[in-house]
């Protein structure tokens, strides 16, 4: 008759509330039978239904506390326990399992009513059987429901708070894992850049550098020199070797730049980050040039960066990203109109110089001799800019040749 999942200590104790109620009957019947009472009979019978009727109750799925099925099948034990009473002063005792199962099974503003009722019950039983009146004729059925009330409600507070803890064991297990997973994610990404970057500025930049002085010297040497067919394979070997780098590069670079240009994945950005509660969109301004892969992981980063502070902190309706292609720089702009930010709120907050966010946008432009600049105010929105130089001359990641 319990749904909610208790621990074995409260399994045990429903049990020996089964235990004690069944052994009362069974004490009640036998003391009627041994005295000789005069409806021995009808005490052996009376007790007899009445643990049927528990045990069917007990057995029965329907039977919940805060049911209908429940309150009946109480309402049907006390109506055999008054009887029972009336037969049988022995019977009193069985006030006391009546008033765990009054509390168990019904709403509080409906327990205790009840449990006063059976108390009184059980002493108005006591007088009418004509036993000596003593103090304890009164305390022992007030006691006995009081203890009753206390030990119920007490179990049911620590229950309640045994079932926040768990929620928030279970919550905090979820979320260290979720944190474990993002962490890996981000130190996979993390890595993967790193290589893209160091294989772009070593390897890939030295395997060019080969190959334009091997077309320099091959361009020097007479057709006829021994020596031309060995530079040219060199040279040729050197293109090979420097489209393979780039390969690497662009498998090693972040996924929404694999399958398209950085105008793409920020317009895809723009898209995902769309909410009911804010609308981002994104525009492009200038003539869109080839960009180095580190320079559109810090872009693109940038750009993730600045949408989760404005998705997590700014409570903004509209967001524009911007992308901007000038004669000697690129810069990448994120407005939102959300309340802003104070230099003080920000290093409290995080959202700002306090923050993770703002200092990992700034090393990323500084290591590609950038600038990014942040503009806030309460009220006003926030506006971050980056800035990052074109490099001269800038290599074409298809041939390996300078742009020139």
């Amino acid at each position: 008759m319990e749904t909610r999942v208790h621990p074995p200590v409260a399994a045990a104790l429903r049990l020996c509330l089964h235990a004690l109620l069944l052994g009362l009957l069974a004490l009640a019947a036998v003391q009627a039978v041994n005295d000789a009472a005069p409806h021995a009979g009808a005490v052996v019978a009376g007790a007899g239904v009445l643990a049927a009727v528990y045990a069917a109750g007990a057995l029965a799925p329907s039977v919940q506390p805060r049911t209908r099925a429940g309150a009946v099948w109480l309402a049907v034990l006390w109506v055999l326990w008054l009887v029972l009473l009336v037969l049988s002063p022995d019977a009193l005792w069985l006030a006391f399992p009546l008033y765990f199962l009054q509390l168990h099974l019904l709403p509080i503003r409906w327990s205790l009513p009840a449990v006063v009722m059976t108390a009184a019950a059980a002493i108005i039983s006591f007088l009418l059987h004509g036993e000596t009146v003593t103090p304890g004729t009164f305390i022992g059925p007030l006691l006995g429901a009081a203890v009753a009330v206390a030990t119920v409600l007490g179990y049911d507070a620590l229950f309640r708070e045994s079932e926040r803890r768990r929620e928030l064991i279970e919550e905090l297990v979820s979320t260290r894992a979720e944190l474990a997973e993002a962490e890996r994610t981000a130190g996979t990404l993390a890595e993967r850049e790193r290589l893209a970057r160091e294989i772009h500025d070593t390897l890939a930049q030295g395997l060019s550098s080969i190959q334009l002085l091997l077309r320099a010297a091959e361009r020097t040497l007479p057709s006829d020199a021994p020596a031309a067919g060995h530079v040219r394979r060199a040279r040729e070997a050197a293109q090979d070797n420097l489209a393979e780098a780039r390969r690497f590069v662009r498998a090693l670079t972040p996924p929404d730049l694999e399958n398209g240009s950085l105008a793409a994945a920020l317009e895809r950005l723009s898209a995902r980050t769309t909410t009911p509660g804010l609308t981002v969109q994104f525009a492009v301004s200038g003539t869109p040039v080839e960009l180095p892969t580190p320079y559109e992981v810090a872009l693109l980063r940038t750009a993730q960066s600045a949408l989760a502070n404005t998705l997590q902190h700014a409570d903004a309706r509209r967001a524009e990203i911007t992308l901007s292609f000038m004669d000697t720089s690129v810069a990448l702009d994120v407005v939102d109109d959300g309340h802003g930010f104070t230099d003080d709120s920000a290093a409290s907050t995080g959202t700002g110089t306090g923050g993770f966010g703002l200092p990992a946008m700034r090393s990323r432009a500084r290591s590609l001799g950038g600038t990014l600049s942040v503009e806030s105010a309460p009220g006003q929105g926030t506006a971050v800019a980056l800035t990052l130089p074109l490099p001269l001359p800038l290599p074409d990641r298809r041939t390996g040749q300078d742009a020139a």
